[in-house]
């Protein structure tokens, strides 16, 4: 075990001190060694934790092998281990590396402990240097960093060794990647960047200001994993290099010019320092005299000087770095304030230059600051912000001069340049024509629920249209919120849902626009890809495949674009399009805590890689789909949830209005709008944009024709009249073989199709000429798809119109208003049951015949009998909501007035739509079905969505008696009614509302009755009105079930507007989590009894009550002596004096016939009293009086005494 812990030990150190790559060099030494299988090597590859990696590396050496013939292995690889890795053979012929080492101890243990140990770093740095560079005499180093100092005369000859020492360097590059894990903290991080600065590259620079830290001591709360780090470090050193001041750290070469003496820079610029924080863009460049007798300890050579402030923390000193070619002659690196440039004493002093930040990016003044792919921990805002930047004001000659360094210096290397600009360049086209129009549309905050109580499926919530939460800002803003919310370096999933023709594509379109143009600056790169061009075979797909040839244009990226990509995942935007159309999506968000799939894969490992966070770990996945089946399920764990809202009835009717004006035909724009308007169906349908837009294309055919044109008044009609010239110009049966395409496809979840899949070469080029197929983008030149979703949704309930293949006994399945238990049907074509019952029903001269010819007339009349019956036998009583507002829709489209009387008068005279999205089409179906059915309805409308102007809809019905929905919503409909003077209509709404029962379930819940309690008090106040509202005057049970955190807030607010409520009967306080009022709400709700003149049931249950509540209760309940009938008091913590209060009280309430206070705190004595008191009540009919404090022989004695008396 000793010699484990030896090997184990030496490990350690060995992979603590090299990159990745030289961790894989090992590796691989060790499998051509034959120490390892090929298995284990890969398994060793794609291990995460540092600590099991070099476990396993030492029971390996220690079971086959030496850890001497491993590190000769190294040294064959080119690499040169440290001195601490060498083993005790391979001994310093000069001790005093060795002697450094063992005075101030082994640097032993993984990463993660050295990170948890109290080490300085400026001890490591100097370990390093004396394990490293024999011969070096001992540098003198002190605990408290206020008295750490360096010689500056060692520090120069430590520099000109590593000038001239190979060895040296690689020594000092694995120093530099120690600084890289161990710095690598959001609050470290300006410290590392100072510290180890002369290792950044010349093409790595950022360009923002950071924040330095309060203590250097501060442990790091989270590291990333080795992987994470950059795979390779840049060793870089100008031929010439400039000085930098930093304050911390001098890093450097020097030369033998002025000497100038060592003096605080305060000194040196004549003033006192004002404060030790400052950013990095308050570099300056100053051009230094060649003599002064104010710096005589420092060798400067002659030419401007270059000052950066930074760490405060660590010892204050004046450190130099030299070197000529630059233009900056001198760096210093120092601790405490740099004066700023208005401050230095102008011409006989010294004179400060700012340095430019690059106009295309946002950069920082420094041409040595690292590059924001060399430092993953940044903190987002010091990367992202590209605000509040002050860049300092300076004169085209000093510019000129100062961009001749920063010029030199790109911030990222040319290859990424010219992506990032092809990338943008990409992205910028605007669509032309009318497939340019942009209304911008409401973005909506959505979020899962269980689907029932019974039920671990989730399903997508419908929230009341006043509680819906906007995505303020847009879509930028949206993005930018939830990227802040998330954890550091993890992938974070975002989903926008919607229906089918809602817009998600055009969205995803919008979204790589906003990019293009500079408004998502947390991003460098997106990329956007269908996901239709994703369901192909073979194993043969990398990630760059994925990023760079499979989105709408192939990319042209070389390897160094790819490895700049993967040095900075969390700055990259991936969007997938359509997700649904993914073959075999489920299980993608499911992690199986295996390793990352090794590449070269298929595309569904690569998709699965990026969704359990183990590729691209980091970036922002941007998901649209459609919110059906088992997709739901699997979004359950993504980090936001967006949904399309579509357009409001103004904007369909703008969008009509840019259209035409796009067209070139603005003169027939109020023509256009007002046939749109005589057809309220399609106007309602306008609210999905591909229906908007399919009905400007109609309109567009008929105004050319002539001014007697008219809109049809059914979907079916609108895509008969947009298919119907088309169809007669095509070949023959080429509508039919479209058509037989389409369901195909549909069957199988798809909507793209190969060029091949065609009967015939005339039929795909007559398709294609009348855009009924078009290429998609992204999609190879054989591959084409149907427009719109719902133009493949008529296209297939033509073919089962049309085809003999179907049985008639199947037909109605298709409809998937009662869908069958074993093989149900996949309605994933969900348009396809109302355009089947269009297209059987209507008239055949202006719908099917005009499609395909009379030839069919046969077959459509015997599928027409076939649903008929079906239809006639269907009982909508019977029916769930979602399925009876499907029935009320192909009944609309049939247009059959004997199906639809037949329907609409077997509607039931309350209909709950509760948790049923009900969309502007379904508000319309639904209100012209009321209308006809020659009855009154109540209806449910609560969490259904409904937008304001359908609720109006509904309520102004005369047929509607009743109605329920949202507080929220139903105050702010009387608002607007109120506003535009609809007396009428407001009046039927204040009449036709109840809240009868009304349970508060949420802090808003209660804020709403409060909101409509203070609306009647002002009703009451108002002169053209009097009386109450029904919906409070009537109300008479009321539940209240917040819980334990909400429940003891809100209720004094229910307390406040409790007396509102006149008819009030059952106040319910109950709740299975416990509201616990407590004594204090007790004593607030007796206060209101002497109002409460009707109520009968007070359950108080399960509150936490005490002596003092039940005292505070029995003051107050003869105020309900003439109307309480039951009082529970079960599960508090009632004692004996609370048991005597309430008995004393007992024969005053002469209506009270059941009284629970069983599972309560009291005694038998308490016990005994009640039951004395009970005997004078005559009237009480049950008294439950168990508790487990009162002997059982007690409680028996008291029921065989008093048979009213309830054990159970």
């Amino acid at each position: 075990m000793n010699n484990f812990q030896a090997i184990l030990t030496q490990v350690r150190i060995l992979l603590s001190s090299h990159q990745p790559g030289q961790v894989q060099a090992l590796l691989d030494n060790l499998l051509k060694e034959e120490l390892l299988s090929r298995e284990y090597h890969c398994t060793l590859l794609h291990e995460p934790d540092s600590e099991a990696l070099a476990r396993k590396i030492s029971l390996t050496l220690l079971e086959k092998g030496d850890l001497d013939l491993a590190l000769l292995g190294w040294a064959r690889s080119g690499l040169q281990p440290p001195a601490a890795e060498r083993g005790p053979s391979h001994s310093d012929h000069d001790g005093s590396s060795q002697c450094a080492t063992m005075e101030l101890g082994p640097l032993e243990g993984s990463y993660l402990e050295l990170l948890n140990s109290d080490a300085d770093p400026l001890c490591l740095y100097h370990i390093y240097d004396q394990m490293d560079l024999a011969g070096e005499e001992e540098i003198e180093l002190y605990s408290e960093p206020d008295t750490d100092t360096i010689n500056c005369d060692q520090f120069s000859r430590l520099l000109c060794d590593m000038e001239g020492d190979e060895e040296t360097k690689e020594a000092y590059a694995n120093i530099a990647e120690l600084d890289q894990y161990v710095f690598q903290d959001s609050q470290l991080e300006g410290l590392s960047k100072d510290i180890f600065i002369e290792h950044i590259g010349p093409d790595e620079v950022i360009g923002d200001s950071m924040e330095m830290p309060a203590e250097v001591g501060q442990k790091s709360q989270k590291r990333p994993f080795p992987e994470e780090l950059p795979a390779d470090l840049k060793h870089w050193k100008p031929a010439e290099p400039p000085a930098v001041v930093t304050g911390s750290f001098l890093v450097g070469p020097v030369s033998s010019s002025s000497t100038l003496p060592c003096l605080p820079l305060p000194a040196l610029f004549n003033q006192e320092p004002a404060s030790s924080r400052m950013c990095l863009e308050e570099t300056h460049q100053m051009p230094m005299p060649s003599s002064s007798s104010s710096l005589s300890c420092l060798n400067l050579p002659e030419g401007p000087v270059q000052f950066v402030p930074t760490v405060s923390t660590l010892p204050q000193g004046l450190w130099q770095i030299s070197g000529t070619g630059t233009g900056v002659s001198s760096i210093f690196i120092y601790h405490g304030e740099v004066p700023q440039a208005s401050q230095v004493p102008p011409p006989s002093g010294l004179t400060v230059h700012g340095l430019p930040t690059s106009p295309d990016r946002p950069g920082s003044t420094s041409p040595f600051a690292p590059s924001a792919t060399d430092l993953p921990s940044m903190p987002e805002p010091a990367l992202t912000s590209r605000a509040n930047v002050t860049e300092h004001k300076t004169s085209p000659t000093q510019c000129q001069a100062a961009g001749e360094v920063s010029n030199k210096l790109p911030k990222w290397p040319e290859p990424v340049e010219q992506f990032y600009r092809s990338l943008q360049d990409t992205y910028q086209a605007e669509p032309a024509g009318p497939d340019g129009i942009l209304m911008e549309v409401d973005l909506v905050q959505a979020r899962l629920e269980r689907s029932s109580s019974k039920s671990l499926e989730r399903e997508l919530a419908t929230p009341d249209w006043a509680e819906r939460q906007l995505a303020q800002g847009g879509l930028a803003e949206g993005l930018l919120a939830a990227k802040e919310r998330r954890r550091p370096r993890e992938t974070q999933v975002i989903a926008m849902l919607g229906k089918a023709g809602q817009g998600k594509s055009y969205w995803a379109g919008a979204v790589s626009r906003a990019w293009a143009c500079g408004r998502l600056p947390q991003y460098d790169f997106v990329f956007s890809v269908p996901c239709h061009c994703l369901n192909r075979p073979g194993d043969v797909y990398r990630l760059q495949d994925l990023l760079f040839s499979l989105g709408p244009r192939p990319l042209l990226a070389a390897d160094e674009v790819f490895s700049h990509i993967m040095k900075r995942p969390d700055r990259v935007l991936l969007i997938l399009d359509a997700f649904e159309e993914l073959e075999a999506q489920d299980g993608f968000l499911h992690s199986t805590c295996g390793p990352a799939p090794a590449e070269p894969c298929s595309l569904r490992g690569l998709l699965a890689g990026l969704f359990q966070k183990k590729l691209l770990r980091g970036c922002t996945l941007l998901l649209t789909a459609r919110p059906r089946g088992r997709l739901v399920q699997n979004l359950s764990k993504a980090d936001a949830l967006f949904e399309l809202s579509g357009f409001s009835m103004e904007q369909a009717q703008a969008y009509v209005m840019r259209y035409f004006e796009c067209s070139g035909m603005t003169e027939h724009q109020d023509r256009a709008l007002a046939l749109l308007r005589d057809r309220p169906f399609l106007l309602s349908h306008s609210h999905s944009p591909t229906l908007c837009r399919a009905v400007c294309q109609l309109l567009e055919a008929l105004l050319e024709l002539g001014e007697d044109a008219e809109l049809p008044s059914t979907l079916t009609g609108l895509y008969v009249g947009l298919l119907g010239r088309a169809a007669l110009s095509g070949p023959p049966g080429a509508l039919a073989e479209l058509a037989k395409l389409a369901w195909e496809l549909g069957r199988r979840h798809q909507s793209t199709l190969q060029e091949d899949q065609f009967p015939s070469a005339d039929v795909r080029t007559w398709a294609m000429a009348k855009g009924l197929v078009q290429h998609p983008p992204g999609a190879t030149e054989s591959e084409l798809a149907f427009p719109s979703f719902l133009l493949q949704c008529f296209l297939g309930a033509l073919w089962l119109t049309l085809s003999g293949e179907i049985k008639d006994k199947e037909l109605p399945q298709y409809l998937a208003l009662t869908p069958r238990k074993k093989r149900p049907y996949d309605n994933w074509l969900e348009g396809v049951p109302r355009f089947l019952t269009g297209l059987i029903f209507q008239p055949r001269a202006r719908c099917l015949g005009a499609l395909v010819g009379p030839s069919v007339t046969a077959l459509a009349d015997r599928k027409q009998k076939v649903l008929a019956r079906y239809l006639k036998r269907l009982q909508p009583g019977t029916l769930r909501a979602r399925q009876l507002l499907e029935l009320l829709h192909c009944t609309h489209e049939a247009e059959e007035a004997g199906i639809w009387q037949h329907v609409v008068q077997e509607l039931p005279a309350r209909l709950s739509f509760l948790g049923t999205r009900l969309m502007p089409p379904d508000a319309h179906v639904l209100g012209k079905a009321l209308e006809a059915a020659g009855q009154d309805f109540s209806l449910d409308l609560r969490s259904t969505g409904i937008d304001p102007s359908g609720l109006g809809s509904l309520v102004g019905l005369s047929c509607v008696t009743h109605f329920r929905a949202a507080l929220s919503d139903t105050v702010a409909l009387w608002e607007s009614l109120r506003q535009h003077g609809q007396t009428e209509l407001l009046q039927a709404a204040e009449e036709k509302f109840t809240i009868e029962p009304f349970k508060a379930k949420s802090l808003k819940d209660v804020e709403d009755l409060g909101k409509l309690v203070q609306t009647q008090r002002t009703r009451s106040s108002s002169e053209d009105t009097a009386g109450e509202l029904p919906a409070v005057r009537d109300l008479k049970k009321l539940e209240f079930a917040l819980g334990p955190i909400s429940g003891p807030q809100a209720f004094p607010k229910l307390v406040q507007i409790l007396t509102a409520f006149s008819s009030l009967q059952h106040l319910d306080l109950d709740a299975l989590s416990e509201n616990k009022i407590g004594d204090e709400g007790v004593s607030q709700l007796s206060a209101t009894f002497p109002q409460l003149k009707s109520l009968e049931t007070l359950n108080l249950s399960q509150n936490s009550i005490t002596d003092l509540g039940a005292y505070k209760l029995a003051e107050g309940l003869p105020s309900l002596a003439a109307s309480l009938l039951r009082l529970s008091l079960y599960n508090n913590c009632i004692c004996d004096m609370g048991a005597e209060s309430l008995a004393r009280v007992l024969p005053d309430m002469v209506s009270l016939r059941v009284m629970d206070v069983q599972y309560n705190k009291f005694t038998a004595a308490g016990a005994q009293q009640l039951a004395a008191s009970l005997r004078k009540c005559p009237h009480v009919e049950t008294l439950a009086m168990w508790t487990p404090t009162i002997p059982f022989s007690v409680q028996e004695h008291l029921q065989q005494q008093d048979s009213r008396i309830s054990l159970r």
